[in-house]
């Protein structure tokens, strides 16, 4: 069974707030400042999911909207060059989270209806939603899981609005449900799967990995939010680590620019062998990330949830790498080609078709790259951000 060391603290409110744990204001030069908080409590033997959610003035309560005022989909389809309205026909997009979200399949089709996206529903054979056994008997809901479950579902729609969707929802958030929910995704069809969560690494890992081992399904999973620091399953050789970003408009000819976000998870890992098509000098083993998406709360994503929100709509705006590993787990799928994908190496031969963010920072460390974004590969925003689908 996996055991993991965790190493994260909570705060006193976190229980108190049904899963959101307040934090100190993270502020951004190029929106008003907001207030965020993380969506999941702090994990005791298992993960936490990496996503951050907008509060209100008293930190209790996610700031709910009537409509949405995040990114949107055709935000991120054109910050990244997507083309999502052609690519992913046939391509299932796995989403691995932890216990029940009940109104995962209501909620998605509200957020698909508000932004002129197919409908996804069982109906029709385009959403699945399974436990980690693959049963139809769902777990126990978590709000915390809850919200990252909707964020996932919603960006999977925003960026491959023709793929299919299957939902495997583990028992609990133990590395041992978790690592069943994978393969779970993978014996029912799954192209690529998306991994929202982690937790410290562990001397075990080296062993449990051998869960991310699906060849020929691209398996994405998010580095962490909070700031320099390598976690487990992202540090697995058999999956794409992905970072996280500022992204705001610009007026260049991307019209989009894009910075590390403070948060984003990087480093070296203290025990999975370092992959072949990594060539980086200053890790010795694995080095986090390995690509990146937008991440920063301040710069976040629209979402529709509706199962702890209290009046005024369910929209609500989202951060952390959980945002930035669905992301790339359906840019995957649109690209097609995930069954000939070498876990994650296919970016690094492909550096053409990513844009690289070359400032910002994490933390502090030596050598500086594995914490502050540089020209080439860094550790927050790895290779860069998906230019179009051709680097996947």
């Amino acid at each position: 069974m996996m055991k993991l060391r965790v190493a994260f603290v909570a705060t006193a409110l976190a229980a108190a707030c049904g899963g959101i744990a307040p934090t100190e204001d993270e502020t951004s030069s190029d929106l008003n400042t907001h207030r965020h908080a993380r969506v999941c409590d702090a994990a005791v033997d298992g993960a936490r999911c990496h996503s951050w959610v907008r509060v209100d003035a008293s930190g209790a309560q996610p700031a709910a909207t009537a409509g949405p005022t995040g990114l949107n989909p055709a935000d991120l389809q054109a910050a990244y060059k997507l083309n999502s309205s052609t690519g992913g026909a046939g391509q299932v997009v796995g989403i691995v989270d932890a216990f029940d979200d009940p109104n995962a399949e209501s909620d998605l089709a509200h957020y698909r209806a508000q932004f002129g996206l197919p409908a996804c529903t069982t109906a029709n054979g385009c959403f699945r939603k399974v436990n980690q056994t693959g049963g139809t008997t769902p777990p126990r809901s978590n709000s915390g899981w809850a919200e990252e479950i909707s964020l996932d579902l919603d960006m999977a729609s925003a960026i491959c609005p023709n793929c299919k969707i299957l939902l495997v929802e583990a028992t609990s958030n133990s590395f041992a449900n978790l690592a069943a929910a994978v393969d779970t995704a993978a014996r029912l069809g799954a192209t690529v799967i998306s991994n929202s969560y982690g937790g410290s690494e562990y001397s075990a890992e080296t062993t449990d990995e051998a869960h991310f081992n699906h060849p020929g399904i691209a398996i994405t999973v998010s580095s962490g939010d909070s700031g320099f620091g390598v976690e487990f399953p992202a540090a697995s050789r058999f999956v794409t680590a992905v970072g996280g970003t500022h992204l705001v408009r610009a007026s260049n000819a991307r019209g989009w620019t894009e910075t590390a976000w403070s948060g984003a998870g990087s480093g070296c890992s203290a025990f999975v062998a370092k992959p072949a098509w990594q060539t980086d000098t200053g890790c010795a083993r694995r080095t986090v990330a390995d690509v990146s998406a937008v991440a920063d709360p301040n710069t976040g994503v629209s979402v529709y949830d509706t199962f702890r929100v209290q009046g005024g709509g369910g929209w609500l705006v989202f951060g952390g790498t959980s945002v930035a590993a669905p992301v790339i787990a359906s840019v995957y799928a649109l690209a097609g080609n995930a069954s000939a994908v070498n876990y994650g190496s296919f970016p690094y031969s492909h550096t053409a078709s990513l844009f690289d963010s070359t400032s910002g920072s994490n933390g502090t460390c030596s050598p500086s790259y594995l914490c502050t974004s540089v020209v080439g590969f860094d550790g927050p925003t790895g290779l860069g951000t998906p230019n179009g689908s051709g680097a996947f």
